[in-house]
């Protein structure tokens, strides 16, 4: 479900002001997030929080606004020189990612949106990043028109006949049959079984201007609230569900599960390994820019051993 942006604050310390951070409402992480901005990990510095999907946290970055944020991996490319990626507080996992779904039943797999539209929720998504890989391998001719359609709008579209298939991602995974529609591939499926690899979804990046010695500090300021949440799953259900809107609160106790998970604590080396395959696979037919892998790595800091 697409939510509006919004704002909520922190007092700021007597330093200064808060520290501007952008995630999106949805379950997962509003509960990575719900100890730090409610000023519950010690010796973290206050918060002032913008609520965006994803979509826009992107455009965020691209324009070089904002402190910290979360974005898709796919977005990187172009961003990585101006933004760190944190170790932390991101969406990676196995059996989590964006669905291809259409009305009907698609006996003909793949090859039935040969030439035909598809929504898409954002053009720099991960998601649809990875349907582009797929699509090129797997979809003869490739796919017709290409249509952006904020999140909320996909399933509908499709059940409507308004576009032929739609990718959707989100808690879409658990709600699409109550929209009549059918899967047509799972990409995070696809992606496990070409590469081995968990699915990069959404990242945190800071500004690097901000210094080594404060990207130390939000990283452990979000490894502390990851702790917090996972210490205490209950206290931020108000926050989740306040910022989930209609959702089903069983919905995003499922989303929750399926999007924290070990590498929301620590990305590793095997989160790195799959960013830079996603990355590299992309570069290599031209769907991102060429890009420095070594700055995935530099300043922001190690998990601790």
């Amino acid at each position: 479900m697409t939510r509006p942006a919004g704002r909520t604050g922190a007092a700021p310390d007597a330093g200064g002001r808060a520290l501007d951070i952008a995630y999106s409402p949805c379950p997962n992480d509003t509960f990575v997030f719900h100890a730090w901005a409610h000023g519950l990990v010690p010796g973290a510095p206050p918060l002032d929080v913008t609520f965006a999907d994803i979509d826009v946290t992107n455009t965020m970055a691209e324009r070089g606004e904002g402190s910290v944020l979360k974005v898709s991996f796919a977005v990187l490319p172009w961003v990585l020189e101006e933004y760190a990626l944190l170790p932390c507080g991101g969406a990676l996992g196995r059996g989590c990612g964006p669905l291809v779904l259409t009305r009907e039943k698609a006996g003909a797999g793949p090859a039935a949106l040969a030439g035909r539209t598809v929504a898409v929720p954002a053009e720099r998504s991960t998601a649809y990043l990875l349907f582009r890989l797929w699509a090129a391998e797997r979809v003869p001719g490739g796919v017709g028109r290409i249509v952006v359609l904020p999140f909320h709008e996909i399933m509908p579209a499709v059940r409507d006949g308004r576009v032929d298939a739609g990718l959707v991602i989100h808690e879409a995974r658990f709600t699409y049959q109550g929209f009549g529609l059918h899967r047509l591939a799972d990409l995070g499926e696809y992606w496990e079984d070409t590469t081995g690899h968990p699915i990069p979804l959404g990242a945190i990046i800071a500004r690097r201007s901000l210094g080594e010695d404060r990207l130390r500090q939000i990283t452990e300021a979000i490894r502390g609230s990851v702790r917090a949440a996972r210490r205490d799953p209950a206290a931020s259900r108000e926050y989740v569900l306040e910022h989930a809107q209609e959702m089903d609160p069983d919905v995003a106790a499922r989303h929750i599960a399926l999007y924290v998970n070990e590498f929301t604590a620590d990305l590793g080396a095997a989160g790195r390994a799959a960013v830079r395959e996603l990355l590299g696979r992309a570069a290599g037919q031209g769907l991102v820019p060429r890009w420095d892998p070594a700055l995935l790595d530099a300043p922001a800091p190690d998990a601790p051993g």
